[in-house]
């Protein structure tokens, strides 16, 4: 069952194994979707959100759900 949020972590991984700096700089952009919740661990986004954000961008990309 897919998850429903993703951290900073799967983000990256979603990308292609992007880099932190660059994962960090995505969620920072004033178009990323507002964070879901603030962990201890970070930031946490709804997966719909992400997804959506990643199709509007990146329409060649597609869902690589785990």
């Amino acid at each position: 069952m897919p998850r429903k949020l993703m951290g900073a972590a799967e983000i990256r991984q979603r990308l292609g194994e992007i880099s932190r700096q660059r994962v960090y700089q995505l969620t920072h952009r004033p178009d990323w979707p507002a964070p879901y919740d603030e962990l201890i661990q970070g930031k946490v986004w709804r997966r719909d959100d992400v997804e959506a954000r990643i199709k509007q961008h990146r329409p060649d990309s597609d869902d690589q759900t785990p």
